[in-house]
């Protein structure tokens, strides 16, 4: 399997089916890659200096797809979520666009199927399988990351979490924004063991228009 790719990004288009496609030219030969809505933005305009990014090669009859990421982490979590039956590469890059590396992996975990809702193509059935089959997994898995310290007990949990991101999202801040968030203010003593919808909303809020 080829790892990653580092190369002169070429061009970044969006396809017929509203799929992102950076071609990468890597010694004179251009590959064409599916990436994240998210990785799209950030090589807007495409940067001068050479790309590292992160593959996976789908090889079916009908179709070869090379798919690529920012991090290796994403990439792992790609491959994941591909291996829950009815999860398909579609919609595991739709996921992850919509929840982002760490909020997906704390819905999955955390069994917010809410959250997973979120995702276009993802109902409550498939959302309960991909917590179902994924929550050990992807607890394990985000111990070897290296990420930060917060911890899921940590986060604010069920009912509250709902309601906060509810909120936010109404208020127009993206899934991703309201992960980073979270998880800055829960690392504050006044409201790790806060239940007060209102204060998170305010101090959120808050925190997001710095």
């Amino acid at each position: 399997m080829i790892q990653f790719l580092i190369g002169q990004g070429v061009s970044l288009t969006k396809n017929l089916q509203s799929r992102w496609i950076l071609v990468l030219s890597v010694n004179n030969v251009g590959y064409e890659l599916q990436i994240p809505h998210a990785l799209a933005q950030q090589l807007t305009p495409l940067p001068s200096e050479p790309l590292q990014i992160f593959t996976y090669l789908l090889l079916r009859e009908e179709q070869t797809t090379l798919f690529g990421f920012n991090k290796l982490a994403e990439r792992d979590l790609f491959l994941q979520l591909i291996s829950v039956s009815g999860i398909g590469p579609q919609l595991a890059i739709a996921l992850i666009d919509t929840l982002g590396l760490e909020g997906l992996v704390q819905a999955v975990v955390t069994g917010n199927i809410p959250q997973l809702c979120q995702t276009p193509g993802v109902g409550k059935k498939g959302a309960e399988r991909l917590a179902l089959e994924l929550k050990t997994k992807l607890a394990q898995w985000r111990k070897l990351q290296a990420w930060d310290e917060t911890t899921p007990s940590s986060l604010p949990q069920g009912e509250l979490l709902t309601d906060l991101e509810m909120t936010l999202l109404a208020l127009g801040y993206t899934q991703t924004e309201i992960n980073q968030a979270i998880a800055a203010l829960a690392q504050s003593p006044d409201l790790r063991d806060n239940t007060d919808a209102e204060q998170w909303i305010r101090q959120t809020i808050a925190w997001l228009s710095r």
